[in-house]
């Protein structure tokens, strides 16, 4: 039996009500929620804490579960949560895998960016949601 692939993203607003992105600096370079996969032995939410240290150096509070995503041609479950940033402090590229990362407005994310991650951020802003579990299908880019 082959183990499953997971992982785990966080959503992290600002005062102003803008999401935090990171840059990756492979593929397309292109901007996406703070996360990865789930290393052994780590909890879903585990590993949403420690991708954000990784990639932005933020300590943050993980919160409430605003989706689970599964992506049949990978075979992964993708967990995404509300986190806070505990120390307001401000983000900063703390890997090589990140270009960049800043706060932006839900109504003007940059590009390139997938549909994949657009849906995470607007079910995660949707306070009616009701659905936590999505099947995705292949990514989509917005260039």
């Amino acid at each position: 039996m082959s183990n499953k692939l997971m992982g785990s993203a966080s959503v992290i607003s600002d005062s102003e009500g803008r999401v935090l992105l990171v840059k990756h600096s492979y593929g397309k370079n292109n901007w996406d929620l703070p996360g990865g996969k789930t290393e052994a032995n780590e909890s879903a939410q585990e590993t949403a804490k420690r991708e954000v240290m990784e990639e932005t150096g933020l300590e943050v509070e993980v919160g409430q579960l605003t989706g689970i995503y599964y992506d049949p041609n990978n075979d992964m479950h993708h967990f995404v949560f509300i986190a806070t940033n505990q120390y307001n402090t401000k983000p900063q590229p703390s890997s090589p895998e990140i270009l960049e990362c800043k706060y932006c407005l839900i109504d003007d994310l940059p590009k390139p960016i997938s549909d994949f991650t657009i849906q995470r951020i607007q079910d995660a802003f949707n306070p009616t949601r009701q659905q936590l579990f999505h099947i995705v299908g292949p990514r989509q880019w917005i260039e």
